[in-house]
């Protein structure tokens, strides 16, 4: 394990116009994704580039971004792990995720998802829907939340691109599952929630998930292209560069979801479905259940990378701020959150969200957030002290696109990789 550790203070309003003390280097951007830097395209999935096909980059909290009010313990000395094999032959994996039983759910990038059962893949699909998406690059399928009550009612989300009338959308889409088979989704079941535009044909974040509070939270890159061009990130009047959440259970208003009461913008201001915003491209966002803190990976632009801890109301920053720098000098930073840890290229170039690891099987690794990088394969601990500074360390060097992290029902923790392979994280 490499023992390099960088430690950085917990969120607080940004003051400093260049860089804040205190605070350690993080990274930036999400998983196959081609980006724009000041030289030109750029592409950052070396393997979706050779493929010719790249990924994209994606939360929200009902916490503050400060963290949990309760004292965090001191960091430890972290295990040496490693990563065992689980299946491979997927074609673009970009998320994982599972319904409450032993099956391991994997979206892959043109349109369908796969089902893990008992250590191998099965040959059909749980869902495909190639004939609605547009994939490539960024775009796809990439992303899938089970309803928190799937086993009662069989709902399930999805996040996808498409073209429409030659216009590319976001899609958020409900699926039910087949009333007589358990490991297929009723392909003509789709009602489709909420659409909209993408001016461009990268950052279109694309995470789902649901939180404590049975919302559901949706990642949304800024729109793409280079530098934000449109400010939508710091625009509160469209969905572009935010972290959204509805309530898929309670309609209202004439739409197929209704907007929970107490988002920020409920009642005027701003968009009613932003959550937060800021964002460039949210690549991977989870919530740690006991603390009820969102954690996501914000993929960067020509400098740094970051992880958050997203909360009602916050602005991240983008495009004023790249982690905890002015992306121009002299910029005003009144009123933005610092990200929890940021990284600076070339040591990570496009970050990965992860998880807080729960499981059992690696006992020394209990509590900590584990995330990791596409572009370099490293996967790194976060830990936070009774201080409230984070503590970031190498645990591997995974030689690995990881294109996202997952968890199992018994909460370990799973790395998908971008070449078509699903692995486990374990004790080496």
């Amino acid at each position: 394990m490499n023992g390099t550790k960088i430690q950085v203070l917990a969120p607080q309003p940004r003051r400093d116009c260049n860089r804040v003390p205190g605070l350690a280097l993080s990274s930036h951007m999400p998983p196959p994704a081609c980006r724009s830097n000041s030289a030109g395209r750029r592409c950052l999935a070396v393997m979706a580039c050779v493929a010719g096909l790249l990924l994209l980059a994606s939360c929200g909290g009902s916490s503050s971004a400060r963290g949990s009010s309760n004292p965090a313990p001191t960091p430890t000395a972290l295990p040496t792990v490693s990563l065992a094999a689980v299946v491979s032959g997927l074609t673009q994996p970009v998320a994982l995720v599972h319904a409450g039983d032993a099956r391991l759910f994997v979206v892959e990038q043109p349109g369908t998802i796969r089902i893990i059962a008992n250590g191998a893949l099965n040959s059909q699909p749980f869902l495909d829907i190639r004939s609605k998406v547009d994939s490539g690059g960024e775009k796809g399928l990439l992303g899938l939340a089970f309803h928190p009550a799937y086993v009662q009612n069989g709902r399930l989300f999805v996040n996808y691109t498409r073209l429409q009338a030659g216009q590319l959308q976001t899609v958020i889409a409900e699926y039910a599952v087949s009333a007589t088979n358990p490991d297929i989704a009723d392909p003509a079941s789709e009602k489709i929630l909420l659409t909209y535009n993408q001016p461009f044909e990268n950052h279109n974040g694309g995470h789902l998930l649901f939180g404590p509070d049975g919302y559901l939270y949706i990642t949304s890159g800024d729109g793409g292209s280079e530098g934000d061009p449109q400010n939508n990130g710091q625009n509160k009047n469209v969905l572009l560069g935010k972290i959204l959440r509805i309530d898929v259970n309670s309609p209202s208003g004439g739409k197929l979801y209704g907007i929970p009461p107490s988002n920020p913008f409920a009642a005027g201001g701003g968009a009613p479905e932003i959550f937060a915003y800021g964002l460039r491209n949210p690549w991977r966002c989870s919530f740690d259940m006991p603390t009820a803190r969102l954690f996501c990976g914000d993929v960067g632009g020509d400098r740094y990378e970051e992880v958050d801890i997203v909360a009602a109301g916050k602005n991240y920053g983008w495009v004023i701020m790249e982690g905890a720098h002015c992306s121009n000098s002299g910029c005003d930073t009144t009123g933005l959150t610092l990200p929890i840890v940021e990284i600076a290229h070339p040591e990570s170039e496009t970050v990965v969200g992860g998880y807080v690891y729960h499981g059992s099987a690696i006992p020394g690794l209990a509590g900590v957030y584990v995330f990791g990088d596409f572009s370099v394969g490293k996967i790194w601990a976060l830990q936070q002290d009774s201080s409230r500074r984070w503590t970031r360390s190498e645990l591997l060097s995974s030689g690995k696109n990881i294109s996202s992290f997952g968890v199992d029902s018994a909460g370990e923790i799973y790395v998908v990789d971008y070449s078509g392979a699903v692995l486990r994280l374990q004790k080496a």
